[in-house]
């Protein structure tokens, strides 16, 4: 930890969490952090969000000199996600979300201070002033228009500092929100309903305009599906309570409409029917493009653009809309109840013996009994997920392992699901552990959604492969088990028991 870090004793304390796709604009605003000369954070949690991360995040040395600084990965889970596995490893007060395509201007450290202290008990979040820099020179494209929006847009994360403990309240961000789009006003209407209430900062942060591909309004549409949860999570006022705009959903709805039914008409051989319909769809299709280009620069790039884009957005948001609608129809608040638990076997539920192929030799781990017994009365599902690269290697049968098995259930009672991967490390499989494999099939198996899961295990790649799976995770350490792994944990348990009441308890986010 840094020493030094805070310059009065009432200065509130902080840390700041930055979920990240290791985007260049990263190193730019860890070196305005660097650079700043007021209140350090307790600590800087850096979420590296990639799927594949082939290299580690670079990290200023400026920085690191100033405060403690923590990388982890979340493995392209999405920046709800993200977000969550970084606040959970802070302990300050105040938790500061920044994006890491964002810049504090001036003295933000002090600006942030005189927020923090101002903000009334009964406040859980202190938004900032988002500004988009825009060019002089020419008007805004459709895309930057987009991201100019943001400047007044409510509670959005590119600079949002949330009390800690509200955040423990309500759980976090809810992690069905796949992209960065709703799941910051999802989270504010939670806290509302808690009864907490939300305020606005000076410090001031800069969101730079970006350059998006062609088809990235497109691409946008998915966010339509995330309205459908928004919808089912908070009724059909939901925008008003947000306070966000009424969308274009109802104009995309008769556009694809009038399509739909042109090609039906035709199908069908009615010219009138195929006149009427197409002269709708031509009519709202065309509007829908002047409205995007006129208060655009009309380049002939932009123009092309937005006619093309103006004919396929329609049809896109409304099938988006209704997979929504379908995907999230039996949702209910966050966080989800845990319905299953997968246990690793050695040295979580059973003690390690190396190599073991005599069921005699099989005890349960401290607490082992206790913890399942628990669970099962709680109605919660149980399984096993295990590494034997033992029976890959040769070292071992396929059947002896399944007599160890039997002996695990004789002694703690029935499993509903076993998975186990028997392959060597090097033969690179999508099931061992820390891959996702296990409990992708555990969940389909138990017809459960991974979110609904809990892992428990003894080192980092059992919590790795929750994350990438998306479930949750209990570490409960041994004396193989790597500091920096106990470290880096959301959640962490004595033993299997305990474990097993954080679950029950609904303790493991």
């Amino acid at each position: 930890m840094s020493t030094a870090v805070r310059t009065r004793d009432l200065d509130p304390a902080y840390s700041i969490v930055v979920p990240t796709l290791g985007r260049p604009s990263l190193h730019r605003l860890l070196t305005v952090l660097a650079a700043q000369q007021g209140p350090q954070p307790q600590q800087v949690v850096m979420v590296d969000d990639r799927p594949q991360p082939e290299d580690d995040l670079p990290v200023p040395a400026g920085l690191a000199e100033r405060t403690h600084v923590v990388v982890v990965r979340s493995w392209g889970r999405g920046p709800a996600a993200a977000r969550n596995l970084g606040w959970r490893l802070t302990e300050a007060e105040w938790v500061v979300f920044l994006d890491d395509d964002v810049q504090p201007v001036g003295d933000w450290t002090g600006d942030l201070m005189r927020d923090l202290s101002a903000t009334p008990a009964v406040a859980a979040g202190n938004q900032a002033r988002i500004e988009v820099p825009a060019p002089r020179d020419r008007a805004l494209t459709d895309s930057e228009r987009s991201t100019a929006s943001l400047a007044d847009a409510r509670w959005i994360t590119a600079d949002m500092a949330y009390r800690r403990v509200a955040l423990v309240e309500v759980g976090g961000f809810d992690e069905r929100f796949p992209r960065a789009y709703r799941e910051d006003a999802d989270l504010a209407l939670r806290l509302r309903d808690a009864g907490w209430s939300l305020v606005h900062g000076v410090r001031l942060t800069e969101h730079p305009l970006r350059d998006l591909p062609f088809r990235a309004s497109v691409s946008a549409q998915r966010g339509n599906a995330d309205d459908a949860l928004m919808r089912r999570l908070h009724g059909r006022r939901w925008r008003r309570r947000a306070e966000t705009g009424t969308g274009a959903l109802g104009w995309h709805a008769v556009t694809a409409g009038a399509l739909v039914g042109t090609a039906a008409a035709a199908s069908l051989r009615r010219p009138r029917a195929v006149l009427a319909c197409g002269a709708v769809w031509c009519g709202s299709t065309a509007a829908f493009a002047v409205r995007r280009i006129a208060p655009g620069p009309r380049t002939p790039g932009e123009v092309a653009r937005m006619v093309v884009t103006s004919a396929v957005i329609p049809p896109v948001a409304v099938a988006q809309r209704l997979r929504g609608a379908v995907r999230h129809r039996g949702a209910r608040s966050w966080p989800t109840p845990v319905r299953a638990v997968l246990i690793d076997r050695d040295d979580t539920l059973i003690t390690d013996v190396p190599l073991n192929t005599d069921p005699e030799r099989v005890s349960p781990m401290p607490g082992a009994v206790e913890a399942v017994a628990l669970l099962r009365r709680h109605g919660i599902r149980l399984g096993v997920v295990t590494n034997q690269a033992a029976v890959g290697r040769g070292d071992i049968s396929e059947l002896q392992m399944h007599d160890v098995n039997a002996a695990v259930e004789r002694l703690l009672g029935h499993f509903d699901t076993w998975q186990v991967c028997p392959h060597r490390a090097d033969e690179h499989c999508a099931c061992r552990k820390p891959a996702p494999g296990l409990i992708r099939r555990a969940a389909r198996e138990l017809g459960v959604p991974t979110s609904s899961i809990a892992v428990i295990g003894d080192i980092g790649t059992d919590v790795t492969a929750a994350l990438r799976a998306g479930a949750r995770s209990v570490l409960v350490p041994t004396d193989r088990t790597r500091p920096q792994e106990v470290a880096e944990a959301p959640v962490v348990a004595t033993d299997l028991s305990s474990a097993a009441e954080l679950v029950v308890q609904g303790r493991v986010p």
